[in-house]
């Protein structure tokens, strides 16, 4: 057919017309995020990854989903990490454990008897955070909220009222850490390294006889029912975060993640008040249950002190950036001289 003049203008102001017709927004497609982690389902650490799903899901109108795997069906903290980096899972709440495999930073706030409770960690933390989160930004992780775990406390399937107690066992220490075995190696300790995952087995076979962990992994995990005597210590802060793969990160609606974030990190601090109380809880679960509580003499106390500080030569530089290293411990340091109570002013005496 032949197009005429007339034909080509008609063609023309229809496609005018059609442009001029507003278009309906695209829909942005599905994200399902799959989130790993140790926290058994119906621990709080499990529930707040959980909220945070449900939170995320409604600001996106519901186009955001979390698929999570708790009580370490993906695997150690260790594995969870390399299932990151290689896309198999998009997001985790990992302890200092897992989070120190992806920068050495992280081992700051882990450092042997440094901290004597939450408020001097709160104040370190506090002053610290930009710089943690800085260097798991460089490593490709997006930090959505912080959080952690109790105290870090001796198990064992003997009395361990002193050090040398403790060192006359077969100890679990977490595989993966060379610098941290080398240490415990230097202390006297016969390690047997392991994913955190097999410490259950490894109690019912004998080849280990004690382990560090925080109360609450102890209860929740049963590993206590094997190792009923308990060190009263507080060796170090279980910390911990939850992160997201800054590949994940990025195919959220630009508009849309500081909202996203805002909702985590409240959500995680929400939880940590109760989570911190779980602690006492947990001990006294356990205490009804045959778990026995060896009280450090201040000789003992003493013992341990030493024996820690012999290692912050070869912690800092090494595991822990010595300037970090540094910072950490005049941090304490500066957090005590505010707590410490004003002597008391002496009154100038009466004038005859």
């Amino acid at each position: 057919m032949t197009r005429t003049p007339l034909h080509l203008s008609v063609c023309a102001a229809a496609l005018a017309l059609a442009m001029t017709i507003p278009t309906r927004a695209q829909a942005p497609a599905p994200l399902n995020i799959k989130v790993g982690t140790l926290a058994p389902e119906g621990t709080p650490w499990y529930d707040v990854i959980q909220e945070v799903g449900a939170k995320w899901k409604k600001a996106s109108g519901g186009t955001i989903s979390l698929t999570i795997f708790g009580g370490g069906v993906q695997g150690d903290e260790a594995d969870m990490v390399r299932k990151m980096r290689i896309g198999q899972l998009q997001m985790g709440a990992f302890t200092s454990v897992g989070l120190e495999t992806i920068t050495k930073e992280m081992s700051a706030l882990w450092i042997p008897l440094l901290f004597q409770n939450y408020d001097e960690l709160d104040y370190v933390r506090s002053k610290l955070d930009a710089r943690l989160e800085k260097a798991l930004g460089d490593k490709g992780f997006v930090v959505l909220n912080w959080g952690d775990a109790g105290w870090v406390k001796y198990f064992a399937k003997k009395p361990i009222p002193d050090l040398k107690a403790l060192q006359e066992l077969k100890l679990f220490t977490w595989a993966g850490s060379s610098q941290s075995e080398e240490m415990y190696k230097d202390a006297g300790f016969k390690i047997v390294p392991l994913a955190a995952t097999d410490i259950l087995m490894n109690l019912q076979r004998n080849m280990i006889e004690a382990f560090p962990a925080p109360a609450t992994a102890a209860l929740a995990n049963q590993w206590f029912g094997l190792a009923k005597n308990m060190m009263d210590i507080k060796f170090a802060p279980i910390v911990g975060a939850t992160i997201i793969t800054k590949a994940a990160w990025d195919k959220i609606d630009p508009s849309l993640r500081p909202t996203l974030l805002t909702l985590a990190r409240e959500t995680g601090a929400k939880f940590t008040p109760k989570i911190r109380g779980l602690e006492t809880e947990a001990i006294d679960a356990m205490v009804k249950r045959g778990l026995q509580i060896q009280k450090l003499t201040p000789q003992a106390e003493a013992e341990w002190q030493q024996t820690a500080e012999k290692f912050y030569p070869k912690i800092r530089g090494t595991i822990v950036p010595a300037d970090l290293f540094d910072e950490v411990r005049r941090l304490v340091v500066e957090y005590r001289a505010q707590k410490r109570p004003e002597p008391a002013k002496t009154l100038d005496p009466v004038k005859k």
